[in-house]
């Protein structure tokens, strides 16, 4: 089993995003809500853009 590091700590950070959107949501910030939300869709998106670029390569 091979586990690439940089992509296990992308995906936590990606979790960590979404679950700080969740106590955003908790504690009604709006503000920290969207930072949240844009940070987890952003990494996400970085992600996908790696794994593509991998695979055709």
């Amino acid at each position: 089993m091979n586990i690439q590091l940089s992509k296990l700590l992308l995906a936590l950070c990606v979790i960590l995003s979404f679950s700080a959107a969740g106590v955003a949501i908790a504690f009604r910030s709006v503000p920290f809500i969207l930072l949240a939300f844009l940070l987890g869709f952003a990494l996400m998106g970085f992600g996908i853009a790696q794994k593509r670029k991998q695979s055709e390569s």
